[in-house]
C-alpha cells in the first residue's frame, strides 16, 4: 500500500514538472473524445428531435387505413403500396368509435423557386398531395394565408418557400412530373417547424392532387381517421379492421408515425451516425499512435530518473504502476475536457446545420449516459493502452542505467521485427490479392486492410532508415550541411521516426484510399456513358435519394416529333414482383431502345415485347435460371398478376436496368407516372449546338429540365461523388491535425532531449537561423515519409477495394488514379509537415548558449 502511495505521489509531481511533455497527448485524446462525444450527442439529439416533430405532427391521427399490397425493391426502404378507394371514407365515417375520416393523397412533386430552378431534389424527398381539410388530421398546420380552395392553389411548407424565394401571390410551376401552373395562396409548417427538415412540400385541392399525382381518380395513399373521445387507438383499429375489404389493414397513428419517421430519419440517421462514428474511430486510432509516441519518448528520456530509483529501492511494478498513473491521470482529464467539448461540438452543429441548408429539427440536447460514458472510457482506455508498453519498458529499466551519461532513444529496427513485418506484409498482400481478384470478397480485402496496416506499422522502423536516406539525398544540396544534420537526426532512432510518422500516414492513407475511390467512380460513371449512351444529348433532372420529380413522359414524344431528331426515347421506372421478389422495372419503347443506348450483345428480339414481354439482362438472366422464351409471374402494386415471356437478353444493363417493359404492358398498372431519362439522338447533319438548342426550346414547356451533352451528362452523374469527397476530406481533417501534433511534440521532446547537443552546436557557430532549418527539416522528413506511405498505402488499397467491388457486383469497375489530387494530398502533407516544426524550432533558436552546454 505505501509503495503505491508512493507511485502516485511520484506521478503526480512528475506531471506538475513536466506539464509541456503532455500537452501534445492532452490535445490528441481531448480532440478524439471530443469528436466521439459530439457524434454520439449529435445522433441522440437528432432522433429525439425527429421523434418528436412526427409525434407532435400525427398527435391528431388515430389510425391510418392503407393496402397491404406492397412492393419493396432492394434499397427502397418504404416500397410502392398500392393506393386505396376514397370512396372508404364514407365506410369509415359510419364505423363506431371514429370521429373523422380523409384521404390522404401523396406523391412527387418539386417546386420551381421565384430564380427558375427547381427547389430540392438532392436527396429528400420533394412530396406533393391533397390538403387535408381536417385540422387535427392534417400533419400540417397553416401558418400564413389560406388554404387551396380552387384548382392551381397550393399551400408549400414554409421552409420550401425561404429557400426557393416564394411568398404568397406568387405563381410558379409544380413538376408532377408534368407542370402544373400553381398559385402560392398558403404557408405551412409540420409539427412546428418549417418543414421535415429539408423534405419538401405542396399541398393541393383533393381534385388537383387526383388529377395530377394519381393513374385515375378516386385513389389516394391512405385514410387518416380520428377516433371520437374516449376511444383509444388501438380500439379504433380493432373496431375498422372487421368493416374494411380484402387487401387493407388499419395501422395505430402511433405506429403510422414511427414508420414515416424512420423512412425520413431513421436509414439517413444510421449512415449519418454510423459514418461519423468510423471516422471518430479513424481519429482515435491516429491519436493512439501519437500518445504511444509521446510515453516511449518520455520514458526513455526517463531512463536515468527510473534507473535511480530503481537503485533507491523502487520495484519494477512501482516503476510501471507510476507511469500508467500518470497515462491515467491524463486519460481522465483530457477525457473530461473532451467530453465538455463534445458536448459543445453537438450544440454548434445544431445551430450551424440549419445555417448551411441541413434545417435538422430544433430541439434540446439529449444527453444519454452511453453519450457520456462511452466516450470517457474509450478517452481512458486509449490512453492507458498506448502508455501500456512504455509503461512496461520504464518497469524494466536497470539500477546500473543511472550511470549512463545519456538517456536518448537510439533504438534501431531489430531483425525479429523485420521478419514479423515481412510476414505480415506478405499475410497482407495475399489476403488482399484474393479478396480483390481471386475469390472477391469485400470483408476479406478489409481484413487485409487491417493486415497491411498492421505490417506497415511492424515495418516502419526498417522502412525509415532507407525512406529518410532517400527522401532527405537533396537536402545536402539543398541546405548543405544544416540538411545533413536534419537528415541525421531522423536517422537517428528509426523506432521514433517511423512511430511518429504513423499517425500522419493512417490519416493520408485514409484520404488517399476514398480519392482513388472517387476518381474510380468517376470514371466508372464515364465509362458507363461511354460505352451504353449512343445518343447525342440527355434530358435528365439530376437528382440523388428520394428527392425529385422525374420527366414527363409526354416530353419524349414531343422532343422524338422535332425535325432535327432522328430518335428520343425516355426511360421509366417501375417496380412489381418478379417470381416473388421485388425489381426495378424500365419502361420504355424497346424497340427504339437500341437506336439511343448501346445494350451490348442481344439474343432475340425486342422490337415486339407488347403486353406480356419483357427484356431481361444477360446477368440477372444467368442469376435467375431464365432465357428467352422463359416466363415469370409479375405481381403488381394493384394486386394484378400477369405471366410475361423473355423475348431478349442483353449485355449492358448499366443504364437500362435488369427488365425492361413495354409502357403498354406498364399503363395498366402504373401509379405516378415519369421518365427518369431522354435519350435523344440526332439527324445526320444537325450540329450538336443547333440540336440541344431545339431540345431545350421544346423541353421549356415541361419544366425545363437539364438538356445535357454526353460529356455534360456523365459529369452531373457523378456530381454526389464530389460531395462526398469534400465531406470526407472535412472528417478526416482532424485525424490529420493530431497527426501533426504529434509530430510538433515528438520534435519538443527531442529539442529537450538534445538540449547539451543543440548548446554545442551553437557554441561552434551554428546560426539561430541554421538551427531552426535543421529543426524544419527534420519535421518536413517525417512528414514526407508518413506522407509517402499513406499515399502507397491508400492508392493500394483503393485499388484493392475498386477491384473488390467491381467482383462483388455486376458493374464493370474502371480504376482511375486521379495525380491532380493526389499530388495535392502529398503537398498539403509535407506543407504540414513544416508548419508542424515551426513551433519546436523556434523554441530551440531561443535556448541559451551556456546554459544548453551546462544542462545534463
Amino acid at each position: 500500500m505505501t509503495g503505491t502511495r508512493a507511485a502516485v505521489r511520484l506521478s503526480v509531481s512528475s506531471l506538475r514538472a513536466h506539464k509541456r511533455r503532455f500537452a501534445g497527448t492532452v490535445t490528441a485524446v481531448l480532440l478524439g473524445v471530443a469528436f466521439l462525444a459530439g457524434t454520439l450527442v449529435m445522433g441522440d439529439t437528432l432522433r429525439a428531435s425527429f421523434g418528436t416533430m412526427f409525434a407532435n405532427a400525427a398527435a391528431g391521427t388515430d389510425a391510418v387505413v392503407r393496402s397491404t399490397n406492397v412492393v419493396t425493391v432492394p434499397g427502397e426502404g418504404a416500397g410502392t403500396r398500392q393506393p386505396v378507394s376514397t370512396a372508404l371514407v364514407k365506410t369509415i365515417e359510419r364505423t363506431p368509435g371514429v370521429a373523422a375520416a380523409a384521404p390522404d393523397i401523396q406523391g412527387a412533386g418539386q417546386l420551381i423557386g421565384a430564380d427558375g430552378k427547381p427547389i430540392g431534389g438532392q436527396g429528400p424527398p420533394t412530396l406533393a398531395g391533397n390538403w387535408i381539410q381536417d385540422p387535427e388530421l392534417n400533419p400540417y398546420r397553416l401558418a400564413a394565408g389560406r388554404v387551396p380552395s380552387a384548382p392551381g392553389e397550393v399551400v408549400i411548407n414554409r421552409g420550401t418557400a425561404d429557400k426557393g424565394g416564394l411568398k404568397i401571390g406568387d405563381s410558379t410551376v409544380l413538376r408532377t412530373p408534368d407542370p402544373v401552373h400553381v398559385t402560392v395562396v398558403g404557408l405551412a409548417t409540420f409539427g412546428g417547424e418549417d418543414g421535415m427538415g429539408q423534405v419538401t412540400y405542396t399541398g393541393m385541392t383533393q381534385a388537383d392532387a387526383e388529377k395530377y399525382l394519381t393513374p385515375k381518380p378516386g385513389e389516394a395513399s391512405g385514410i387518416q381517421v380520428r377516433a371520437t373521445p374516449g376511444t383509444s387507438q388501438q380500439e379504433l383499429v380493432d373496431a375498422l379492421t372487421p368493416v374494411l375489404p380484402a387487401n387493407t389493414e388499419a395501422i395505430t397513428g402511433q405506429a403510422s408515425a414511427a414508420e414515416n419517421r424512420n423512412v425520413i430519419s431513421g436509414a439517413f440517421l444510421s449512415l449519418f451516425t454510423t459514418l461519423l462514428l468510423v471516422f471518430s474511430g479513424i481519429v482515435l486510432l491516429v491519436a493512439t499512435f501519437s500518445i504511444h509516441n509521446t510515453f516511449a519518448i518520455v520514458v526513455a528520456q526517463r531512463t536515468r530518473e527510473n534507473a535511480l530509483l530503481r537503485a533507491l529501492g523502487a520495484s519494477r511494478r512501482q516503476i510501471l504502476g507510476s507511469t500508467l498513473v500518470e497515462a491515467g491521470v491524463v486519460g481522465v482529464l483530457a477525457s473530461a475536457a473532451g467530453l465538455v467539448a463534445g458536448i459543445g461540438i453537438a450544440a454548434g452543429l445544431q445551430a450551424l446545420f440549419p445555417a448551411v441548408g441541413f434545417p435538422f429539427p430544433a430541439g434540446a440536447l439529449v444527453i444519454s449516459g452511453v453519450s457520456l460514458l462511452l466516450p470517457l472510457a474509450v478517452g481512458v482506455l486509449v490512453c492507458l493502452g498506448s502508455a501500456l508498453l512504455p509503461a512496461v519498458r520504464a518497469g524494466r529499466t536497470a539500477p546500473l542505467a543511472a550511470l549512463r551519461e545519456t538517456a536518448v532513444d537510439d533504438a534501431a529496427a531489430s531483425r525479429t521485427r523485420t521478419v514479423a513485418g515481412v510476414a505480415l506484409l506478405l499475410a497482407a498482400v495475399g489476403a488482399l490479392l484474393t479478396g480483390a481478384l481471386a475469390d472477391p470478397s469485400v470483408r476479406l480485402s478489409a481484413t487485409g486492410a487491417v493486415l497491411a496496416l498492421a505490417a506497415f506499422v511492424v515495418l516502419g522502423p526498417v522502412a525509415s532508415s532507407y525512406a529518410v536516406r532517400v527522401l532527405g539525398a537533396p537536402l545536402d544540396r539543398l541546405s548543405g550541411a544544416t540538411g545533413g544534420l536534419a537528415r541525421r537526426n531522423a536517422l537517428r532512432s528509426p523506432k521514433r521516426t517511423a512511430a511518429t510518422a504513423t499517425a500522419l500516414m493512417i490519416g493520408v492513407a485514409v484520404v488517399s484510399l476514398f480519392t482513388v475511390f472517387g476518381a474510380s467512380l468517376k470514371a466508372t460513371m464515364n465509362q458507363t456513358v461511354d460505352r451504353s449512351f449512343a445518343g447525342d444529348v440527355a434530358i435528365s433532372a439530376p437528382t440523388f435519394g428520394a428527392g425529385g420529380s422525374g420527366l414527363s413522359p409526354g416530353l419524349a414524344p414531343a422532343v422524338d416529333r422535332l425535325p432535327d431528331v432522328a430518335t428520343a426515347v425516355g426511360l421509366g421506372k417501375g417496380v412489381a414482383e418478379v417470381n416473388g421478389a421485388g425489381r426495378a422495372l424500365t419502361v420504355t419503347d424497346a424497340a427504339a431502345l437500341a437506336e439511343v443506348f448501346d445494350l451490348g450483345r442481344t439474343q432475340g428480339s425486342m422490337d415486339a415485347l407488347g403486353a406480356n414481354g419483357m427484356a431481361v439482362s444477360a446477368t440477372e438472366a444467368a442469376h435467375r435460371g431464365l432465357h428467352t422464351g422463359s416466363t415469370v409471374r409479375l405481381t403488381f402494386t394493384d394486386g394484378t398478376q400477369q405471366t410475361f415471356t423473355v423475348h431478349a437478353l442483353y449485355d449492358r444493363s448499366e443504364l437500362a436496368g435488369h427488365y425492361v417493359i413495354s409502357r403498354q404492358a406498364w399503363a395498366p398498372h402504373r401509379a405516378q407516372d415519369s421518365d427518369t431519362l431522354i435519350a435523344v439522338s440526332f439527324k445526320d447533319g444537325v450540329s450538336i449546338a443547333d440540336g440541344k438548342d431545339a431540345v431545350e426550346k421544346t423541353a421549356a414547356a415541361y419544366g425545363s429540365p437539364d438538356v445535357q451533352t454526353r460529356g455534360e451528362y456523365a459529369q452531373s452523374s457523378a456530381g454526389p461523388i464530389d460531395m462526398m469527397l469534400t465531406l470526407v476530406y472535412a472528417l478526416l481533417a482532424l485525424a490529420v491535425l493530431i497527426a501533426l501534433l504529434g509530430i510538433a511534440n515528438t520534435l519538443t521532446l527531442a529539442i529537450h532531449e538534445r538540449t547539451r547537443e543543440l548548446g554545442l552546436l551553437r557554441a561552434v557557430g551554428q546560426t539561430r537561423r541554421q538551427l531552426r532549418t535543421m529543426v524544419r527539416w527534420e519535421s518536413v522528413l517525417v512528414a514526407a515519409f508518413g506522407t509517402a506511405g499513406g499515399l502507397l498505402l491508400g492508392g493500394f488499397l483503393g485499388w484493392v477495394l475498386v477491384k473488390a467491388s467491381e467482383s462483388a457486383g455486376e458493374t464493370p469497375f474502371a480504376f482511375a488514379l486521379p495525380p491532380t489530387r493526389l499530388l495535392a494530398v502529398a503537398l498539403v502533407g509535407i506543407a504540414a509537415g513544416a508548419l508542424a516544426g515551426w513551433r519546436p524550432a523556434r523554441r530551440a533558436a531561443r535556448l541559451d548558449v551556456l546554459r544548453a552546454i551546462a544542462a545534463d
